[in-house]
């Protein structure tokens, strides 16, 4: 039986759908056959396509590196200055009803788990916000009767009049818990479709609601329906084991939600998976090179879309990735429910690399020549 709130396929007229229209086996054969000419040209492009894009993902693209990433640079301090924005993220929970191979909270693994209540919640905010940070990413496994929809409304409540901005990476609902949660305070979604590839979603997310992919690729449009002023979107690299192919399917989606949902602020994040409770290790791991190559191809394509970079990268990578077009880091994360205001005993949902502290990055940022932003937001 099929569920009306969680209808097969896609909506028509919405970015989802035209993701799923598109030719992403067409384009990655563009990769492979791109030549040196078709390089050139991108990068000369003033406005680059899709094919574009499949071109500086090709080998002979590889070989222009310096190239890319000179131009990627140049690209994103003309759009966004020398400004990085900072960010936190407050994991509320660490219950999970799903399987997913991947993942530190996944119901299969045996972990200490934790919920933290909604006065927990503030008081994690307010170290955080102590620390300087004024944009929340509250983060949460899928337990619809634990972390369920009056659960996350009241944690937003809670923070929103001493949190600017507030955004939830947490279980996809549908528009109306969506339109909730914008009325609660939240200005902000984030879903990474984990990997745009069916096969491999289908035999990572094992157990769940999550196995849904449709319903999961539809999230961004819904919560674009209910006023969320922020969409964030990704793919772990690594769950595929090729990259090429999530990098194009990635950007197409980007540029479908630009196109449906213009009036709302989009961001790209691309972690790395890391190791994680329950042993899981990347079959496919994306080397550093091939990584630099895809942020600068995705920074040219998509000039005026945020890049994210978090602390599952190593420190001397995320310093370096500050000329590559990155415009957002988190700081001196934690990813287990608490442990900013007090310590936590529950598991971590995967090993961070950076474990700078938040003053740390704001050094290295201004030694650099950037201008830490925490705040860019304040509600009417």
């Amino acid at each position: 039986m099929v569920l009306e709130s969680r209808p097969d396929g896609v909506p028509a007229g919405t970015a989802a759908a035209d993701l799923l229209s598109t030719d992403i086996p067409a384009l990655r054969a563009q990769v492979d056959a791109a030549t040196p000419a078709d390089v050139e040209k991108a990068l000369r492009s003033p406005r680059r396509s899709l094919s574009d894009f499949a071109a500086l993902l090709s080998p002979p693209a590889a070989a222009r590196l310096e190239d890319l990433a000179q131009l990627a640079h140049e690209t994103t301090v003309r759009r966004f200055g020398r400004t990085i924005h900072l960010f936190a993220p407050l994991y509320l929970s660490s219950e999970c009803v799903s399987t997913c191979t991947y993942c530190g909270f996944s119901a299969a693994n045996q972990i200490a788990r934790r919920t933290l209540s909604p006065e927990e919640v503030l008081t994690e905010a307010r170290a955080l916000t102590a620390r300087g940070f004024r944009h929340l990413l509250l983060v949460a496994g899928e337990h619809a009767r634990i972390v369920s929809k009056d659960y996350l409304v009241e944690c937003v409540q809670v923070l929103a009049p001493e949190v600017p901005s507030i955004s939830v990476e947490v279980q996809v609902w549908d528009a109306d818990t969506y339109r909730r949660l914008v009325e609660a305070g939240c200005e902000g979604l984030v879903v990474y479709q984990e990997t745009y590839d069916r096969t491999t979603y289908a035999g990572v997310h094992l157990k769940g609601k999550k196995r849904n992919y449709d319903w999961r690729l539809g999230a961004l449009d819904r919560g674009a329906e209910a006023g969320m002023r922020r969409l964030g979107l990704g793919a772990l690299l690594g769950l595929h084991h090729d990259w090429r192919s999530e990098a194009l399917a990635l950007a197409a989606h980007t540029s479908a939600l630009l196109r449906r949902s213009w009036r709302c602020e989009v961001s790209l994040s691309l972690p790395r998976l890391r190791p994680a409770a329950g042993g899981f290790e990347p079959s496919d791991p994306v080397d550093d090179r091939h990584f630099v190559q895809l942020l600068c191809a995705l920074r040219l394509f998509l000039p005026d879309v945020a890049l994210m970079l978090s602390t599952r990268e190593e420190p001397a990578f995320r310093d370096a990735a500050l000329r590559l077009g990155i415009t957002h880091l988190s700081a001196g994360s934690h990813t287990e429910p608490g442990g900013y205001a007090d310590p936590s005993d529950a598991e971590p949902q995967f090993r961070t690399s950076d474990n700078r502290s938040p003053a740390e990055v704001v050094d290295l940022l201004r030694a650099n020549g950037y201008d830490p932003v925490w705040k860019d937001w304040e509600r009417a």
